[in-house]
């Protein structure tokens, strides 16, 4: 006979934490939560991402929210069972709100509340049009001169942007604005992407010829179309490409490309952005309500400033820009830096046999791509996940419900874990000299790339190159360049006919800085970043990705980054609260950080 103690018991908790939000007793209501207790919050109680620390911040977001959220029918979600393991009980939950449905995962611990994640599903009124809801198509029946899907598009990119504005605009056409401009779509929002290629998936295509997604299939679908069942586990960039180019097809998104913007600025008065595009030649001006940065994490390419650089004979460029080996074989290149960008063009150049060195300048945090694949990832994106009942939406969800005041404390096991079973890997990389680190507190990957965006290669096969000497390997800063090469602090000079500069990307903030001015970037600070005060990301603590799919200190002005995964699950909440703007409902936005640093 099933054992339904444990879910009785959730079930008995829910009934009593939520009679007390619903009678506003928020002494009571935060009496269920353990002292050291977390609640992270996707949209739903704040209009913002926002994780309360403990009794007394999450008493202060009661206090503000409580009125007007009015939640409500907190109950273990259809369909799902609560579980125990290790004195921790964990239940998939669904509440209302007065204005939305809302999904979530709590943990128990000692009969109290240790973490809270609570998500919005989806705005009551505003449901996609999907599974019974879903949209007929066909048009019964008989009428004079009625249009078909196809002369309806036409109109609608005949219009918008002309004899009407789109509610949102999204800068840039990558994963990034493709899956918030499909989410948007669904939920019939005006919106328009530009972007500055000739074809969707360009941002792909134009970089290095070997790139490939280190990360797997299972973390990097995209909204409403999951990858075929026969795709490839590491997606070579072009067939990525591809996918981008289908999907804003199919999913109907009016999508300008070969469109640059110039200029950008706010009305306080009237609530609109005034935004100077130059579509394939022609000027125009739209007045969008909403202004969406989707230039990526990755898109602002930091070049460096090194004394000398104009005197350089040869091929000198960053690597965002690389555009593959095949011009320099037999040659000699430099590449200044030692994370992923750089590893595999390095391997790609000694592959097409150039004499290849690189240059670390600091530490980097290298995990095998096999081991991550089983170790760090298996539990949520797999194969085997899946089949254990492990979606997508649950994995991110999952991934989500772990706060990152915390979520270090999880990763290390793992990453120590991976120590020890490639221990003859990472001796061999440190006898050829390479400068190993697993991150600040030995939390690995996932932290570093939170944390600061930089930092780590996942192994594909460059760190064998470099253990065999195959990758030749210098240290140091850059002192110069001169005309024939790269002299470091040391004196050391590395002869090269091309050096690529794999120096990184700059914070998404320096977008808004080029478009609308220095000023609103300064007002918005850095993006990225968690305040950790580990390197590369300075405090003080704000809990959540700064700047990052939520309100900033700029009325009306969103970012829209990260990796495929983020792009994915992150989109969801910032087109609710994109379409709660349209639609007039009140959004109190609680928790906005103070901005610390400017970039």
């Amino acid at each position: 006979m099933l054992d339904t103690t444990t879910q009785d018991d959730v079930t008995q908790f829910l009934g009593s934490f939520g009679k007390a939000l619903e009678q506003g007793d928020i002494d009571a209501a935060v009496g269920h939560f353990l002292a050291d207790s977390y609640w992270r919050d996707l949209v739903s109680f704040t209009w913002n991402l926002k994780t309360c620390e403990g009794h007394d911040e999450i008493a202060d977001m009661l206090r503000a929210q409580l009125g007007a959220t009015q939640p409500t029918g907190w109950r273990i979600a259809e369909g799902e069972t609560a579980s125990e393991e290790g004195g921790v009980t964990t239940a998939w939950i669904e509440f209302e709100t007065a204005v939305a449905r809302g999904y979530g995962l709590i943990r128990l611990k000692e009969g109290k509340i240790w973490t809270l994640l609570t998500s919005m599903v989806e705005l009551k009124g505003h449901e996609e049009p999907a599974g019974f809801d879903r949209p007929l198509g066909a048009k019964h029946g008989a009428g004079k001169n009625r249009t078909t899907w196809a002369e309806e598009r036409a109109a609608e990119a005949r219009e918008l942007g002309y004899s009407r504005q789109p509610y949102v605009l999204i800068v840039g056409g990558g994963q990034g604005g493709i899956a918030l401009g499909a989410r948007l779509r669904q939920l019939g929002v005006p919106t328009i992407i530009v972007e500055k290629n000739d074809r969707p998936g360009d941002s792909w295509r134009n970089r290095y010829k070997s790139l490939c997604l280190h990360d797997p299939v299972w973390y990097d679908h995209l909204p409403y179309i999951k990858f075929p069942e026969n795709w490839p586990i590491f997606s070579p960039k072009d067939k990525i490409g591809d996918w981008l180019e289908m999907y804003t097809k199919v999913m109907e998104l009016n999508y300008w490309t070969r469109t640059s913007c110039k200029s950008a600025s706010y009305d306080e008065a009237t609530k609109e952005w005034t935004v100077v595009v130059d579509r394939d030649g022609e000027e125009m001006t739209l007045k969008p309500k909403q202004l969406v940065l989707a230039t990526g994490m990755s898109g602002k390419a930091n070049m460096p400033k090194f004394p000398g650089m104009e005197r350089f004979k040869g091929d000198q460029h960053h690597s965002s820009k690389h555009p593959g080996p095949d011009a320099y074989r037999g040659k000699k290149a430099v590449v200044i830096g030692s994370n992923n960008s750089a590893h595999d063009i390095c391997a790609a150049l000694w592959e097409n046999d150039v004499d290849v060195t690189m240059v670390q300048r600091s530490s980097t945090h290298i995990v095998r791509s096999d081991t991550l694949m089983e170790i760090g990832l298996g539990a949520l994106y797999s194969e085997e996940a899946v089949r254990n009942g492990v979606t997508t939406e649950k994995a991110d969800l999952i991934f989500a419900s772990l706060p990152y005041r915390i979520l270090h404390e999880f990763q290390i096991p793992l990453y120590d874990k991976m120590r020890e079973v490639d221990a003859e890997f990472y001796a061999g990389l440190e006898k050829a000299g390479f400068w190993l680190d697993w991150g600040a507190d030995g939390s690995g990957l996932f932290m570093k790339y939170l944390r600061r965006g930089s930092g780590y290669y996942i192994d594909i096969g460059a760190s064998q190159l470099i253990i065999d000497g195959e990758i030749k390997l210098a240290h140091g800063n850059v002192k110069e360049i001169v005309e024939d090469g790269v002299v470091l602090e040391d004196g050391t000079k590395l002869e090269a006919d091309v050096i690529v500069y794999a120096t990184g990307y700059g914070s998404m903030n320096g977008w808004a800085a080029d478009l609308i001015g220095q000023d609103v970037a300064d007002t918005v600070g850095k993006c990225w970043g968690l305040g950790s005060d580990t390197p590369k990301d300075p405090g003080p603590w704000v809990g959540e990705q700064r700047n990052m799919w939520k309100p900033t200190q700029q009325e009306a002005l969103w970012f829209h980054g990260g990796n495929l995964h983020q792009s994915r699950h992150y989109s969801q909440f910032l087109s609710l609260q994109l379409k709660a703007r349209m639609e007039g409902i009140e959004t109190p936005v609680y928790g906005v950080p103070d901005t610390y640093h400017l970039g």
